[in-house]
């Protein structure tokens, strides 16, 4: 596919919606679920076995687990060919992490070393350091860490205080500073450490465990994740050659949010593996525990939850490989030859950095809810430690927090939107919305409904963008944004895959595409309602209002019944059943 049949970053919100491309889970090759196979396996042989060992924070045990996981060459799937490793799509890279999400502290340990720790040198990295540190990194002879976050500034990494000077010969940098919450500092032998020069040019630096001056902190004692190490990293006049710089001076920006980016992405894959692992936990609970002398699953208080959570679910994981497809239908775009490539390589993920924005609030939103609800649905042993489900309770909090605060991702949804409109990559302010689709094509309600959401959007969008350096409007807009690409994937998968679906399969499909427009519409009606009644009045709010009423009328048809057999799919397939 050419470039210029592609959706450009923001672009789903102006085109009709269309699905010829789009990548679904009912689309993974057989070389990709073999590889999900082998991974799941993995975790179910090697991981949950000796998990409680991990969370006391046998860090000795995470380490020979890392290097097993490098064995099967897990560490190699987003390093290049010419590096030594497999260079597999993103949609591979995601089935991965969605597969390792349930182990949650290894998780996390894991994304940090084959993440944020090793991406930055795949990127940026010169030819030299890539032969000194890569081999050792993605061999698991050597852990890497990620030094972005300091004491006094977490969302606003570029206010970093930790300095770099460069020496009077120019042969070396003196590094000082702490950095907080930093992941596998316990045992990490590789830093990649942010910090300005003389003071001010943001730059990232290699920095060794053995250098002189480098030291780590006490362990943070955590709410969920216990088995992960996180803790400080202190840097007193740490001496890094000046071949150790990172890219370039005053170009570490690039380096921390590129790499944020396909960050967070993965961080959406692993937090949808934790929620299914969460939601089948409950399925399971709920068809054994019995009340009253009938099993909990059979009460329609029950059913609504697992319903409401296949839905949910349903959204989360098409919204993720819908994305995952468009980055590796950008990125196969490129010339692998060019001298460039990887200058082109992280033009195409920042290209999608609101829709990877997208997927790690709804995704992370998405686990908190299945993970409160399966913890519900468990009642007081849900509070209990030997249920798992305490652990995804737990482990869940942290994931809205970090890769930016959930907050700071709605912020950049609407800024990024905002951004490229003002440059016409984007006609957001010119355009008045996409045209209702033909009454008779499968979801037609459905598909009306997106139309009208985008057409409204358009309109607020166009309103309030004057009124942008109010966070409240920023926030509401992103949040409709957020709720329009969920519908608009689960929309484009249900009707994708139904063609190819069992009988069975196909009036599934159907449920839980009603069952997620309704569930995901209420989301946008909410955010609306906030955004008009934050920034305009008078004729053109009675517009908006009209407007949310016609949304509002989405006629679903049979919603009780819907969600029953959806709970029921749940119950035999013991958890998520797509």
């Amino acid at each position: 596919m050419s470039e210029k049949n592609l959706l450009k970053g923001g672009e789903f919100l102006l085109s009709a919606a269309r699905g010829a491309s789009l990548f679904t889970p009912e689309d993974f090759s057989s070389e990709q679920r073999q590889i999900a196979e082998t991974t799941e396996s993995f975790v179910n042989n090697e991981i949950f076995p000796d998990l409680e060992l991990i969370e006391e924070q046998d860090f000795t045990l995470m380490v020979k687990k890392l290097r097993s996981c490098a064995d099967l060459g897990l560490f190699l799937v987003d390093i290049p060919e010419d590096c030594g490793g497999l260079e597999l799509d993103k949609v591979t890279s995601m089935l991965v992490a969605e597969k390792i999400g349930p182990t949650g502290s290894f998780a996390i340990t894991f994304s940090g070393q084959t993440g944020i720790g090793s991406l930055p040198l795949v990127y940026y990295g010169t030819a030299e350091q890539k032969h000194k540190y890569l081999d050792r990194l993605t061999c698991g002879e050597w852990i890497g860490a990620y030094c972005l976050t300091e004491p006094d500034c977490g969302s606003d990494p570029l206010s970093a205080k930790t300095t770099a000077t460069l020496s009077a010969d120019g042969s070396s940098y003196l590094l000082n500073g702490v950095k907080q919450f930093i992941t596998n500092a316990a045992f990490a032998d590789l830093f990649t450490v942010f910090a300005k020069v003389d003071g001010q040019h943001f730059s990232a630096f290699l920095v060794e465990r053995s250098m002189v001056g480098l030291s780590v902190g006490n362990e943070e004692k955590k709410m969920g994740l216990k088995g992960t190490s996180t803790a400080q990293v202190i840097l007193e006049n740490v001496c890094v050659p000046s071949e150790n710089l990172l890219g370039e001076v005053g170009k570490g920006h690039k380096i921390a949010f590129n790499v944020l980016n396909i960050g967070r992405l993965k961080l959406s894959a692993t937090v949808v593996g934790a929620a299914k692992a969460a939601f089948a936990e409950a399925a399971t609970y709920a068809d054994e525990r019995k009340q009253f002398g009938q099993p909990l699953a059979s009460f329609g208080a029950i059913r609504e939850k697992l319903a409401d959570m296949t839905g949910n679910l349903f959204a989360a994981e098409s919204l993720l490989y819908r994305i995952a497809g468009m980055l590796d239908a950008r990125i196969a775009t490129l010339d692998r030859t060019s001298a460039d490539y990887y200058e082109q390589y992280q033009g195409a993920i920042e290209e999608y950095a609101g829709e990877c924005a997208i997927a790690k609030v709804f995704c992370s939103n998405s686990l908190a809810m299945v993970a409160d609800e399966a913890l519900q649905i468990h009642g007081g042993y849900g509070y209990i430690k030997e249920y798992p489900v305490e652990r995804y309770y737990r482990d869940e909090r942290v994931n809205r927090i970090f890769e930016g605060t959930n907050e700071i991702n709605r912020l950049l949804i609407s800024t990024l939107l905002l951004r490229r409109a003002d440059k016409g990559a984007i006609d957001l302010f010119g355009a008045d919305g996409s045209e209702e689709p033909d009454e008779s094509v499968l979801f037609a309600a459905e598909y009306s409904l997106l139309a009208r959401q985008k057409k409204l959007f358009l309109m607020l969008f166009k309103s309030l963008s004057e009124r942008r350096s109010e966070q409240e409007i920023l926030l509401a807009l992103g949040d409709m944004a957020i709720a329009i690409f969920a519908l608009e994937s689960s929309l484009l998968r249900g009707t994708k895959s139904r063609g190819s679906a069992s009988e069975s399969k196909k009036s599934l499909l159907e449920l839980v595409v009603r069952v997620a427009a309704f569930e995901v519409t209420s989301c946008f009606q909410q955010s609306a309602r906030r955004a008009a009644a934050y920034g305009i009045d008078g004729e053109e709010f009675r517009t908006v209002q009209g407007m949310l009423a016609e949304i509002s009328a989405y006629p679903v048809s049979d919603l009780l019944e819907a969600k029953r057999q959806l709970a029921t799919a749940a119950g035999e397939a013991g958890g998520y059943p797509f």
